[in-house]
């Protein structure tokens, strides 16, 4: 099973079930939470701190913050993770909608109480295409994406769409911004 999925997306598939409920085991489930936990990665991906102090894991006020007090409610609640898990996609929502990162901090330090959200998001996305593709290295990617840049700049669009498009086949999408490009598992 770890051959094909990362420790952490079978831990999220197992949290995501209540612990007195039976699991049901099959590659539709943990595609399903592998899924599930890449919407989660990609959020705290797109609202990245924007300084180095704001990277640290926040401190939970669990009095006066609603998720936090949702969150242990849930946990007090006979050990309900699913609730909880509930509760890292409201805040996901509310990440994406608001924009604010404090949202997507509090994401990542309630994800950790569970084991989760712990890694570098672009690294865990990254890593989930070398996993599951085998098709393509980082490094290999990482070279056709500065071909598709050098052909861009060339104004070789033909060439840029083709190399885009062979990545796509591949289950790689291609995100660009005043940043530069990255790149993710489909």
């Amino acid at each position: 099973m770890l051959v094909r999925y990362q420790p952490e997306v079978v831990r999220f598939f197992i949290v995501r079930a209540h612990y007195r409920s039976p699991l049901n085991y099959s590659d539709a489930h943990l595609n399903d939470a592998r899924s599930a936990l890449e919407r989660l990665y990609t959020v705290l991906k797109n609202h990245a701190p924007s300084h180095e102090s704001d990277a640290a894991t926040v401190t939970i006020d669990w009095k006066n913050d609603a998720y936090a007090q949702r969150f242990i409610l849930a946990m007090n609640d006979d050990f309900n993770t699913p609730e909880a898990v509930a509760v890292l996609f409201d805040l996901a929502s509310e990440a994406n909608r608001t924009g604010d990162a404090r949202y997507a901090r509090l994401l990542k330090s309630l994800g950790g109480i569970l084991g989760l959200l712990q890694q570098s998001p672009q690294h865990y996305l990254q890593q989930q295409v070398q996993q599951q593709d085998g098709l393509y290295s980082a490094e290999e990617i990482e070279n056709m994406i500065q071909q598709r840049l050098q052909a861009r700049k060339e104004k070789n669009f033909t060439q840029a769409d083709a190399l885009r498009q062979q990545l796509a086949e591949a289950g790689i999408v291609l995100e660009d911004s005043p940043q530069g490009t990255t790149w993710r598992r489909q």
